[in-house]
């Protein structure tokens, strides 16, 4: 079995038209056509390995700092917690951050913070819609700013003490799960964590698209309790 001679770099000049080096390749027993041929597979193979690697760039890019990776956001002291009805965005217990696309809420619990599920139940329902206990109790979400309706922008409304999506609708309580409206579950949210100074940190590789509309015996905090009314 013969094992086919790397090329040379003269004979890589030969495919873009040498001299010499042809008639060595001819001596050993390639045409010119049969150079062109190889030439143009050549060519036609790098071109679709370049269509393969940009179509996987394009599904799984180098982001690293951007969208789509780990973000780091700002010391958790930058977001003072808040029980469930005096939320203030930007202010006091709902937070939004650009680079994330996402909302995060630091809630407190006490007060006007009214849990409807306790023991094993509620452990287990924030493991499943990514809520994050802090040292201090306190508990944290990283909700995705989109409406799982149609993809509008979601606002915290302050009078609301909730989301409202502008566009249709439909209407999230402040971590994020369903009261009403047109939307086909609550909203999406990002794995999230402290890393070693601190920081708030989000995985906006990592999305929670499971949380559906909460029923009775489901819902992990009590409705605001307040009409909101469209904008």
């Amino acid at each position: 079995m013969s094992t086919q001679t790397p090329r040379t770099p003269q004979e890589y000049e030969v495919l873009s038209g040498g001299g010499a080096e042809s008639a060595e390749l001819s001596r050993r027993g390639l045409s010119r056509r049969q150079v062109l041929r190889r030439a143009v597979g050549l060519t036609v193979g790098l071109v679709a390995m370049e269509g393969v690697v940009g179509g996987l760039t394009m599904f799984y890019p180098n982001l690293a700092g951007q969208f789509g990776s780990i973000i780091t956001l700002k010391a958790k002291t930058a977001y003072p917690a808040s029980e469930q009805k005096a939320m203030a965005i930007d202010q006091a217990g709902m937070f939004y951050e650009s680079a994330a696309k996402s909302y995060i809420m630091h809630l407190k619990p006490g007060g006007s913070t009214d849990f409807l599920l306790s023991g094993t139940t509620l452990d287990n329902a924030f493991a499943a819609e990514y809520w994050v206990q802090d040292k201090d109790g306190t508990y944290w979400l990283a909700l995705y700013q989109v409406c799982v309706h149609l993809g509008c922008k979601v606002p915290f409304r302050n009078d609301c003490n909730s989301f409202k999506c502008p566009c249709h609708g439909s209407h999230y309580n402040i971590d994020g799960e369903y009261l009403d409206g047109p939307a086909p579950r609550s909203l999406d949210r990002f794995e999230m964590a402290f890393d070693k100074s601190g920081n708030v940190t989000v995985d906006t590789g990592k999305l929670n698209q499971r949380v559906e509309r909460p029923s009775i015996g489901t819902r992990i905090l009590a409705v605001p309790g307040v009409q909101c009314s469209a904008q």
